[in-house]
């Protein structure tokens, strides 16, 4: 948190979130949203990734996130933050287009796609056709 208010005190843009699907309670996951909310300004931009299940890592064979569980982290992420960007990023690889457009119409209003910046591979193309088929236009 330290880090984070000394980004914000330089006149960085705030990027903070958190990683569901590591062990971590619902209690655990609303703190998260209680500490970013105690930052002044809050993130501009919120981030929230599930899990991208990798062999040979200690959290392998960690159970999925339930996918009402995302869909409400997203919605209460956007009502607690009406201002920011509320990006659903890791994971999706994993998800269905139907979780995506659900969490999509919950509050996330941003995805990661493309190459940059990421770890796990993303269709991009297979993006454009959802978003498109969700009547959604992309922002450059």
């Amino acid at each position: 948190m330290d880090t984070i208010r000394a980004v914000s005190a330089a006149g960085i843009s705030v990027c903070c979130g958190g990683i569901l699907g590591i062990g971590e309670s619902v209690q655990d996951r609303l703190e998260l949203l209680e500490a970013l909310c105690s930052l002044d300004p809050t993130p501009e931009s919120i981030p929230i990734n599930c899990l991208n299940h990798v062999a040979g890592t200690p959290l392998q064979s960690a159970p999925p996130v339930e996918p009402i569980e995302l869909v409400r982290m997203i919605a209460t992420t956007r009502i607690l933050f009406p201002q920011a960007m509320v990006r659903l990023s890791a994971g999706r690889v994993e998800m269905s287009d139907e979780l995506q457009a659900l969490c999509l119409l919950a509050g996330a209003n941003s995805i990661f796609t493309g190459a940059i910046l990421l770890t796990t591979p993303i269709r991009r193309s297979h993006d454009e056709q959802m978003l498109e088929r969700l009547g959604m236009i992309p922002k450059v």
